[in-house]
């Protein structure tokens, strides 16, 4: 499990590469971007964009959709 990194601190280089491979493994592994984020202490944005960054292909959202129900005739 990755540490919390300190809030309100960049995260470059080798240190931001070696945070994307840690959180591409975990979210691969099925953690949501949010839990994630919690054990990070980050934001789920910043989450998000190192995933995205990482060329992880993420997860659709899941659940109930909004639309009409289709009929099963």
């Amino acid at each position: 499990m990755a540490e919390t990194l300190p809030k309100k601190t960049r995260i470059t280089g080798s240190e931001r590469t070696r945070l994307a491979g840690d959180l591409k493994k975990r979210y691969a592994a099925g953690e949501s971007i949010r839990a994630l984020a919690a054990s990070t202490g980050r934001s789920y944005g910043f989450v998000h964009r190192i995933l995205s960054e990482s060329g992880t292909k993420l997860r659709g959202r899941g659940g109930a959709t909004r639309g009409k129900a289709k009929s099963r005739t």
